[in-house]
């Protein structure tokens, strides 16, 4: 039961310290464009870090994979709603992945 909730303490402060530090360090605002820059596209590439190797995991071959994320970034770009994205992304990776033993 301690071993949880030092666990659960060492999880909350270190969730704090993330968020409160910039707060502390950045008192003025940032007028640097390039900092600026930097900070805006972090979540980005952070979400793209994480989820493209996923991605590539959660189907059992490589070319089903390949075209769920072409189908999601062809739709994506023309501007299709998220969940239309998803579920057609999801639905060419399941048809790919039933017709490559047909093939």
């Amino acid at each position: 039961m301690t071993r949880i909730l030092l666990s659960i303490a060492v999880m909350a402060v270190t969730t704090y310290l993330i968020r409160m530090l910039p707060f502390t360090f950045f008192r003025k605002k940032i007028k640097n464009r390039f900092i600026q820059n930097l900070l805006y596209y972090i979540p980005y590439a952070v979400l793209s870090a994480m989820t493209i190797p996923a991605i590539f995991y959660a189907t059992k071959d490589l070319p089903s994979s390949i075209a769920g994320t072409v189908t999601a970034v062809v739709l994506a770009f023309i501007g299709c709603p998220l969940i239309v994205v998803a579920l057609a992304a999801s639905a060419v990776a399941y048809l790919t992945m039933l017709l490559m033993p047909l093939l």
